[in-house]
């Protein structure tokens, strides 16, 4: 009986120690409708792309429209997927009376945001080279590394969904003209797999 009391206590001091130094209210939901919304962009993308080769001839192509358009696409994915994971996290913070801004939320931000913006800067430095074919396999990398950056500060298995990011991107290296299709399976399925796993997980707690 003592043995069980002092499991549970240990349990118990383990878990105040975690909300302390481990920001756990991210939603399963987050990750799944992210996970829709890259879809859906890598779909629209797709359809553009097809759309000015293969009904336009090759004098007629604007590589400027065409980029202007995928960033476009680009921008929108990752403007409503930022909108979605403030929303589902605020509310989910709320029902468990945390706080969404403290220290340890702003250090996951910090080591998160770091690896991607300076993945970002790249992307785009690879974008004005004209190096297109090397834009999906290295925003897949720097956004693992950025998830197992931020694994310290959040659940720790978020770093599995980073490592298989940065071997996706890794292969993409070999497969130059199939990005697109590398990014949805990264962005979309990957995400759409590992917030379900994260949804269940959430739902057998209750």
């Amino acid at each position: 009986m003592q043995e069980k009391n002092y499991l549970k206590d240990i349990q118990e001091i383990k878990k105040i120690m975690n909300k302390s130094t481990k920001f756990l209210s991210l939603s399963g939901l987050t990750g799944i409708l992210v996970g829709i919304y890259a879809l859906i962009g890598a779909f629209i993308a797709d359809n553009i792309l097809k759309k000015h080769f293969t009904y336009s001839n090759n004098d007629s192509i604007n590589p400027n429209s065409i980029k202007l358009e995928l960033l476009l696409i680009a921008f929108l994915v990752a403007f409503t997927s930022i909108i979605t994971a403030y929303i589902l996290t605020k509310r989910k913070t709320k029902k468990e009376r945390q706080s969404m801004w403290n220290p340890t939320v702003k250090r996951l931000v910090f080591y998160f945001t770091v690896p991607l913006i300076t993945g970002g800067i790249f992307s785009l430095e690879l974008l004005n080279l004209r190096f297109f074919g090397l834009i999906a396999p290295v925003t897949l990398i720097f956004y693992g590394i950025a998830l197992i950056s931020a694994s310290n500060f959040t659940f720790s298995n978020i770093k599995y969904l980073g490592i298989a990011e940065i071997i996706l991107g890794l292969i993409a290296m070999n497969y130059i003209g199939y990005g697109l299709y590398f990014w949805a399976v990264g962005f979309g399925v990957f995400h759409i797999i590992y917030g379900s796993i994260m949804y269940i997980n959430e739902n057998n707690h209750k």
